[in-house]
Order: C-alpha cells, then sequence, then structure tokens
C-alpha cells in the first residue's frame, strides 16, 4: 500500500514576513511549503517539481501575481492558483480569477480562511490526477448496468445492490435528478431471480391524478366513457418481475392511500370491478425529494414510507463523489467516438480542471449533454477547455467568507445567518434534515427559521 504524498504548495510573495506566516500555518496541518520572493526562479520551479497549489501575492516588483498566475496556468493548466490581494485590489483579483485563478483571499489573512482556500485547491489539484490513477490501478472502476463509478460512495451503492438484489424485499432509491436512479433499479432487477420477468417502469408524477388507479390498477370495459376494453394494469403487467415507482415523493397526498392498499394488501382492484387480483411483482421506488421532510412537513404518509423503505439505498450527487467525473467523462466521449466512428478522443488536464471545479446540478444526465457536445466542438481525438459550455469553463468555486473594513461592510447576524443556512441548504442538495445536522440545530428550529424567514419577506411589488 503506498504512502499518502504530503501536499506541497508553492508560496510567492516578495515580503518575507508574509511567506514565513503562511509557511507557520501550512507547516503545522502538514503541508510542505517552498516559497519564493522572487516570481522568475518560483516560475522555473513550477515547471521542475510538482506542487498541489500556488499561492501568490499580488502586487510584487518586476511581475504581479496576475502575470503569475497567467504563466503558472500557461505551464501547468492543472494547478490550482490562490491570488492574496489587499482590500484596494479587488478589481485585479477578479481579473486573475476571470483569468482562471482558483480562489482569492485578502490581507492581512486569515489563518482559517486561508487553510480552507488550501485544501479545497488541494483536493481539486488530487481530482485533476484521478484520472491517471483509475486507469490500470488497483482502484479499478466499478461498473453496474451502465453505472460507473470508482468513489467510496458508489462502491457503496453497488455493494448494497448486490446484497439486496437477491432478496423481495421493497428498496427506495434516493437521489438527486440525473443521478442514475433507474439504472440503480434496473440493476437490481438484472441481478435478481425475477431477471427473466418485465421491468414496469412508472413515472408518479406523470400519471394524472383521475387516471392513477385505471394506470396502475386496470378497469373493466365500461367502468367510464372511455373505457372500451378491460385494462389489466401496470401492477398486473409487472407480474414475475419488477415494478418501478420513480418519483413516488410527487404522488399527491390524496393518492397515496390507494398506493398503500394495494402494497399491504398484495392485490389491486380495477376500476369498475368488485374482484380483487393478486399480483406477484417486486417494488422498487425512486424519490428525488427527502421523505422525511416531506411527512414532517405533511406531505407524505409515514406508513406509506415504511412499506415502501425496507432497504434503502443512497445515490450521491455527482458533486459529492467528484474523483468520479474524469472516468465518467472519458467513458461517455469513448461511447460518442464509438457512435460517430471516430478516434478515441482524449480530455487535456485544462479540461479535466474545468469539470471537476463545476457542480453540476443537472449530475451525470448534465455531464454526459456536456461532452456530447465537446464531441460536437473539438478538434480530433482531443477535448479541450475550449470545448466545454461557458457555464462550465468560467465557474469559480466560492468559499463562504466574511470581510469588513468599514462599519458599512458590517452584516446583520440575521443577514449572516439567511445566508449561511442557505448556504448550506445548497450544498447539501436541499436537504433540510442533513443540513440541520451540518448546522448543529434541531430540525425543528431549522424549520422555524424558515418559515419566519419567508414570513417577513416583502410582497411582490404590484402590477
Amino acid at each position: 500500500m503506498e504512502s499518502p504524498v504530503t501536499p506541497h504548495v508553492l508560496v510567492i510573495d516578495d515580503e518575507v514576513d508574509a511567506c514565513e506566516l503562511v509557511e507557520l500555518i501550512l507547516s503545522r496541518e502538514g503541508i510542505r511549503v517552498t516559497s519564493f520572493q522572487d516570481p522568475w526562479p518560483a516560475l522555473e520551479c513550477v515547471v521542475q517539481q510538482r506542487f498541489d497549489a500556488v499561492l501568490t501575492d499580488l502586487t510584487m516588483p518586476g511581475m504581479d501575481g496576475l502575470e503569475v498566475c497567467q504563466r503558472v496556468l500557461g505551464a501547468r493548466p492543472d494547478l490550482p492558483v490562490i491570488v492574496l490581494t489587499g482590500a484596494g485590489n479587488l478589481d485585479v483579483a477578479v481579473g486573475a480569477i476571470r483569468a482562471g485563478a482558483f480562489d482569492f483571499l485578502t490581507k492581512p489573512t486569515d489563518a482559517k480562511m486561508l487553510l480552507v482556500a488550501v485544501r479545497r485547491a488541494i483536493e481539486r489539484r488530487q481530482l485533476v490526477s484521478e484520472l491517471e490513477r483509475l486507469q490500470g490501478s488497483e482502484a479499478a472502476p466499478v461498473e453496474a448496468n451502465g453505472i460507473l463509478g470508482a468513489s467510496p460512495a458508489m462502491r457503496r451503492a453497488f455493494a448494497l445492490v448486490d446484497r439486496v438484489a437477491s432478496s423481495d424485499a421493497s428498496v427506495l432509491i434516493h437521489g438527486e435528478t440525473g443521478t442514475g436512479k433507474e439504472l440503480i433499479a434496473r440493476a437490481i432487477h438484472a441481478q435478481s431471480a425475477r431477471a427473466k420477468g418485465p421491468f414496469v417502469a412508472v413515472n408518479c408524477s406523470a400519471i394524472q391524478p383521475n387516471l392513477f388507479e385505471s394506470e396502475l390498477f386496470g378497469h373493466v370495459r365500461g367502468a367510464f366513457t372511455d373505457a372500451r376494453d378491460n385494462h389489466k394494469g401496470l401492477f398486473l403487467e409487472a407480474n414475475g418481475g419488477t415494478i418501478f415507482l420513480d418519483e413516488v415523493g410527487e404522488l399527491p397526498l390524496d393518492l397515496q392511500p390507494k398506493l398503500l392498499r394495494a402494497l399491504q394488501e398484495r392485490t389491486i382492484r380495477p376500476v369498475g370491478s368488485d374482484k380483487e387480483f393478486p399480483y406477484e411483482a417486486r417494488i422498487v421506488s425512486a424519490t428525488n425529494r427527502v421523505l422525511e421532510d416531506e411527512i414532517f412537513e405533511k406531505n407524505f404518509r409515514e406508513d406509506l414510507y415504511y412499506r415502501l423503505n425496507v432497504v434503502r439505498i443512497d445515490i450521491p450527487a455527482l458533486r459529492e463523489r467528484m474523483s468520479d467525473i474524469p472516468l465518467l467523462a472519458q467513458f461517455f466521449l469513448d461511447g460518442f467516438a464509438r457512435k460517430q466512428g471516430q478516434e478515441p478522443f482524449v480530455l487535456t488536464p485544462a479540461a479535466v480542471a474545468r469539470l471537476v471545479a463545476y457542480p453540476w446540478p443537472g449530475n451525470v444526465r448534465e455531464l454526459e449533454n456536456c461532452m456530447e457536445r465537446a464531441t460536437a466542438l473539438c478538434r480530433p481525438g482531443e477535448v479541450s477547455d475550449k470545448d466545454l459550455p461557458d457555464k462550465v469553463r468560467e465557474h469559480r468555486a466560492t468559499a463562504f467568507g466574511i470581510t469588513a473594513n468599514t462599519d458599512g461592510d458590517i452584516v446583520t447576524v440575521d443577514a449572516l445567518e439567511r445566508a449561511y443556512v442557505a448556504r448550506a441548504l445548497s450544498l447539501l442538495g436541499g436537504n433540510k434534515t442533513r443540513a440541520a445536522q451540518a448546522l448543529g440545530i434541531d430540525r425543528r428550529t431549522l424549520y422555524r427559521k424558515l418559515a419566519d424567514w419567508e414570513a417577513s419577506e416583502p410582497p411582490p411589488p404590484r402590477r
């Protein structure tokens, strides 16, 4: 087993005291530091040695931090650069960000903010190297029914799929839109004893309420105006196989007792019939909603939740498994190359750096779309950062920080608390339960705060 490599940071600042301070802060955290007061030998060192991040002052004689940033990125596109700036140079710092810098910090540097920024930069650099590490390594990617991943979170999900597939227990799959919930459901079906039976997918959010019972449980001829023939419904169609209730959290509250009864009794009654028919199908459901929160808000029945949630599989958002991004991107590129009859595409380091920095709100589905677009625009055989959409290429990850130079810059505690809670909810995909845990408060307290803030918002202007 390889020993972990000590992170290595290059510091460029013409002030000796500033270099020593940064080195003291970082070395206490086990981070190796090489510092220079002159940018020119530092740039030579960038080419000769491996660094995980560069920290450069903005205002220096001979070469400013903006030029340093440009030269570093020209030599090492995948190397994150953090710019240190005085309060009066923020416009220039923003220019450095637009030129590709990873982040900027204001002087005097706060030790905690410095560590947060440097750790994030080091993580970025290590993630960019993940594609090379995965190829031909012991941490080879795992593939299950078209789902690819090598991250610990996905390996846990795959292991759970393997364990639960042989049983008939109901499974609830939770994950954001675009994470591949239906693929996981199909993997469970494909590995089960029911694999030769039908896999029937039901989009609960797309069924009209007045047609719910007819679609799921069927109807007999003459049950309503358009019922010209008998219809056995999706539950009976799934006999011997698996019925997949997709986006079950979208099901209206008044329809949930009907589904609950069908799950409890293992029988259905077609609309217009006085007979009940047993069905023999495994139940797998999926949702992008946090059903615990929906129960708390009285939008989802607790008894239905427990009937569906015998075994739960959580599919992480793509931003929570960034080490899979280069792997998935290359997988999609290989697929598009085969489809188009072209030579394989290769991602440049600059493209990988942009991909792992972007939060992917549309998850794997959005990444696949991005790669398809890139293959249409790129030069033969190579996908660079210039081939990526503007929102991916220009995105800059931000840290939550507070700076105030005058009393006019100071925000109220209430405004700060609102911003911090909003940031936590954003990072956790809107999951209020997890946000409350991360914030160290009771879930009821979080709900009360959100309700109070919503009530205090001014009404929209009248037109």
